[in-house]
């Protein structure tokens, strides 16, 4: 079943909160309130100029236009068609990405988090951009994530890594047939190495604290 609902959920002034400080003897209720307050804004700012995109190119390439525009943005995304473009660049709903903030970050507290403004744990494999190490190694290799300047940018690079990362192509595919959330979270099996338990957390984590409140369309678990 689908429910046609624009959020007007409120939320705590965001200027309330820091993202590198976290209040002491925070409850569970009063994590998460923080961590919307922090993340809601840039979520659905990311989300509204990505569906812009998508809809002016998905225009341009129905019309014949900007041909070099459209090439670019191929060799950008390592799209090899027009379908695999557009599946590139349609963003999935703001309840997944929440979701998967919330279970990476463990809802805003994580060092990565509070140091880096590495909201999702992408890693870095570049050593001339701005990271920071993490605490456990790979045999003997550091492993390092990205330092953002802000959470909006962490939100933006996350998308980016969704959009051209081979793992996750069945994901796109099928972002570019349904906004649900509950059907597209099973395709991110490959964001973890826990996999299918992953999934399950993710699906579980989204119902249970109705993150889909700030989708554009309200999908109910089924």
């Amino acid at each position: 079943m689908v429910l046609l609902v624009f959020s007007c959920t409120e939320l705590p002034e965001e200027n309330q909160y820091e993202p590198h400080i976290i209040p002491e003897h925070m409850s569970i209720e009063e994590k998460k309130v923080r961590f919307e307050a922090l993340m809601v804004p840039p979520v659905k700012k990311v989300y509204q100029e990505l569906t812009f995109q998508f809809k002016e190119t998905e225009l341009w390439i129905k019309k014949g236009r900007y041909p070099q525009r459209i090439a670019a943005l191929k060799e950008e995304y390592k799209a090899e068609s027009d379908q695999h473009l557009l599946a590139a660049l349609k963003p999935h709903p703001p309840s997944i990405v929440l979701g998967q903030a919330a279970l990476e970050s463990a809802w805003g507290t994580s060092r990565f988090f509070v140091e880096a403004n590495n909201v999702f744990g992408v890693w870095s494999f570049d050593s001339e951009e701005p990271r920071v190490a993490a605490d456990i190694k790979r045999g003997d290799k550091t492993i390092w994530v990205k330092k953002y300047n802000s959470l909006e940018d962490a939100v933006g690079d996350y998308y980016r890594v969704l959009a051209r990362g081979h793992a996750h192509q069945h994901f796109r595919d099928l972002r570019l047939k349904t906004d649900n959330p509950y059907k597209l979270a099973k395709k991110l099996d490959q964001y973890s190495e826990k996999r299918e338990v992953y999934v399950e957390e993710l699906i579980s984590l989204m119902s249970y604290n109705k993150l889909t409140r700030y989708d554009p369309v309200v999908y109910k678990k089924q």
